[in-house]
């Protein structure tokens, strides 16, 4: 990740800043820490935070989980329920230093089999009054290769990684991206994300018309199924489906998730598009 030479010392304050700073101490994070990160590119902002991670100058959680935190879903060990979503680390380059903050899991992508980069820029916004965001960042993505070396690397011992699939913005076969995506890296997932919601890719939504669907993660299981009988192991595969759905339309996914036996959810996605939030 290429830094200019005051954005790299600039990120080296901020994050030896938050290595001394007790987790829980909200009025430094507030009124010390926050300020300095708002008047930077909210972009270049959230790149710093993930070099942050990566190079793992994080505040680290001062005591472990208590047992009651552990949960258990489809065969997967959680210390505890709290994650950080895809969006954040899109490129597996921080997951190390994510954990050593206290998630319980880490959802890495969305991945695209090549790489791509996304919508022009300025398409990262603050709403500080409403201490949000808005990102058109349109599935900027280094390719499974980059990022299937990353997650190679990691220890075994790692918490529960998730892989968040999407589609190239010029591929004209969308399935087969997805099916490249469970074969290129599956093996390192934890469990698997088909993101068919988000509103920045060209003709993405339509893949949650119930058809499209079927045919879609059809393809997807088949390919899981392969992985399964290569690693030993059956890697959960979810759908990350839009917040603005029809009842009709709901109907219609929940339909072919039973059909094809797939979990499905809404992941709780804050960073929407303006093509769902209102223009501000």
């Amino acid at each position: 990740m290429a830094f200019r030479a005051s954005q790299y010392f600039l990120g080296i304050a901020v994050g030896g800043a938050l290595c001394t700073v007790p987790m829980g101490n909200e009025t430094v994070y507030k009124y010390g820490i926050m300020p300095v990160v708002h008047r930077i590119d909210p972009e270049r902002a959230h790149r710093m935070a993930v070099w942050c991670a990566s190079m793992k100058l994080v505040p680290v959680r001062a005591r472990y989980d208590e047992g009651v935190m552990r949960q258990q879903l489809l065969g997967i060990d959680f210390a505890n329920p709290v994650g950080i979503a895809a969006g954040f680390d899109k490129h597996a380059e921080a997951v190390n230093g994510l954990f050593r903050m206290g998630f319980g899991f880490v959802e890495i992508g969305s991945v695209t089999p090549e790489p791509q980069v996304g919508n022009p820029k300025p398409r990262v916004f603050r709403l500080v009054k409403d201490e949000a965001v808005i990102n058109r960042y349109g599935f900027n993505s280094e390719g499974h290769d980059a990022v299937a070396e990353r997650l190679s690397a990691l220890p075994e011992n790692v918490g529960p990684v998730g892989v968040n699939l999407g589609k190239n913005k010029t591929s004209e076969d969308a399935a087969q991206d997805y099916v490249l995506g469970v074969r290129k890296l599956g093996e390192y997932a934890k469990y698997l994300v088909i993101n068919v919601s988000s509103p920045n890719t060209p003709g993405l939504r339509t893949l949650q018309g119930r058809q499209q669907l079927h045919d879609l993660l059809s393809k997807v299981l088949v390919e899981r199924d392969v992985l399964t009988e290569r690693i030993r192991r059956k890697v959960p595969v979810f759908v990350k489906i839009a917040p603005d759905l029809s009842d009709n339309d709901k109907k219609d996914i929940a339909a072919v998730v039973m059909d094809l036996q797939v979990r499905c959810g809404v992941w709780g996605d804050y960073q929407r598009s303006t093509d769902i939030w209102p223009h501000y």
